[in-house]
């Protein structure tokens, strides 16, 4: 779930020390100094969706650690991968994307069967100052990876 700042401006990874845009200004050239309908538009067009695993949650605040895991409603992932055929892989930004998709969405085989690719990336969160930016850039290059074909790993 996007945290307050993104839910207050309405954008995904508004806080200003998420660095979401930054390492897709770095990737893709779609920093944040771009219109943030401008930048949905360019990841669009380079093959890039965003889109929450949970479509609502109750959390107070803006830590993933602080999500009520019993609130978790999933977002509709067989309505994506049937709108969109073409989408071969998963990103997650961060592990609780990855286990609330495992646990609510995966069993439910969204897929029907295709073939998908996952990757797991480290959290662009100002909260996972765990990695510097740097190593979170060397990671995040799995995604131009993925959209040159590279497989993944569920």
């Amino acid at each position: 779930m996007p945290g307050q700042a993104s839910l207050v401006a309405t954008e995904y990874y508004a806080h200003p020390r998420n660095v979401f845009w930054e390492i897709m200004g770095a990737l893709f050239g779609v920093g944040r100094e771009i219109d943030y309908v401008e930048r949905l538009r360019r990841l669009s067009e380079a093959g890039i969706a965003l889109w929450d695993v949970a479509h609502r949650c109750h959390r107070p605040g803006s830590l993933d650690a602080a999500i009520d895991r019993t609130s978790v409603e999933p977002n509709d992932f067989a309505a994506l991968f049937r709108a969109a055929p073409q989408l071969h892989t998963v990103c997650f930004n961060g592990g609780t994307a990855r286990d609330l998709y495992r646990r609510l969405v995966l069993p439910t085989d969204p897929a029907e069967g295709r073939v998908l690719a996952y990757h797991l990336l480290p959290s662009t969160s100002p909260a996972h100052a765990a990695l510097d930016f740097s190593t979170k850039l060397i990671r995040w290059r799995v995604v131009q990876a993925a959209l040159e074909g590279a497989p993944g790993d569920p």
